[in-house]
């Protein structure tokens, strides 16, 4: 197979190491990533944000068995110049959107700290299952130097699993932003056949694959002349790798005149009017795509 540029960005990789009870997951964005960042003049320190926390959106949500659940990280303010960063990931559609004091960003130069972004903040990650419409939150404080790590506190000590979570953000003059992340998890004892004792993080099995995981460089996981399965294979040849394509992952903001009509009707008349304009319209703006939706008082079905 000829590697391509066309063919190796907003794809993701699902891999297993049976032998080693060891689970992976790449991704790589590129097109995909752009649309969602190009809706808002970020600068280049928050532009490198999000596309992180873009691609651990879509590492966690491909981890989702439900094929229409959706997986949403949240990561809020303890008093940093970054107030809000919010991306969802459902059946390969991803959004995403960060709200921060631009002034009090610049202030904190080139290359912040995961604190000297959010301050004493903390991140939330919401599973919801579409099939039986359960959810499940965890939340855990932002600590680390980068919000990969956050992820992997939240996984050891919400999910007990020990996990390796590795991301990459470049901004390249011809591609645009470019970002990549690899999710490698060791499997509680008892999935597969194993018995269920306790989760170790120091296991042998578990010890070797960090390990040679941890050689992935920041230029591979960004660099789409090298496929995805390229890196799996290059990572694990010497154990029996399996691979499986991913969902194409696409831009997915859910906005429409509709949604935002039917959202509307929710509530009391009076409650509208008071919020409508003087040409009678309910001006709504989409944080995620930055788009503006006019909604006329007459096109909304009350609900009363």
């Amino acid at each position: 197979m000829t590697d391509t540029v066309e063919t190796w960005f907003d794809q993701s990789l699902l891999f297993t190491i049976a032998e080693r009870h060891v689970r992976g997951r790449f991704v790589r964005l590129g097109p995909t990533l752009n649309t969602i960042i190009g809706a808002h003049d970020y600068p280049p320190v928050a532009e490198k944000l999000l596309a992180e926390a873009l691609v651990l959106t879509v590492l966690l949500g491909s981890t989702l068995k439900d094929e229409n659940g959706q997986l949403t990280l949240q990561a809020q303010t303890g008093g940093g110049p970054v107030e809000l960063l919010v991306c969802d990931y459902r059946a390969g559609e991803l959004r995403g959107y960060l709200k921060f004091d631009a002034e009090r960003l610049a202030e904190i130069g080139p290359d912040p700290t995961l604190f000297g972004l959010f301050g004493e903040g903390f991140l939330a990650i919401t599973f919801d299952q579409a099939t039986t419409a359960e959810r499940y939150q965890g939340i855990v404080p932002l600590e680390g130097s980068s919000i990969g790590e956050a992820a992997e506190h939240y996984f050891e000590q919400s999910e007990q699993i020990p996990s390796l979570i590795r991301l990459a953000a470049r901004h390249d003059h011809e591609a645009g932003c470019v970002a990549g992340g690899l999710l490698l998890q060791h499997l509680p004892e008892g999935e597969v056949g194993r018995d269920r004792l306790h989760t170790r993080h120091d296991h042998p099995e578990w010890e070797h694959a960090r390990t040679i995981a941890a050689t992935l460089k920041d230029e591979e996981l960004t660099d789409p002349a090298h496929s995805l399965e390229t890196l799996a294979w290059r990572l694990f040849h010497e154990d029996e790798v399996r691979v499986d394509p991913g969902v194409p992952v696409t831009r997915g903001c859910r906005c429409s005149t509709e949604y935002f009509a039917g959202v509307l009707a929710q509530f009391p008349a009076a409650e509208r009017q008071d919020i409508a304009d003087d040409a009678g319209q309910i001006v709504v703006d989409c944080a995620f795509c930055s788009r503006i939706f006019p909604i006329p008082l007459d096109g909304i079905s009350s609900a009363d």
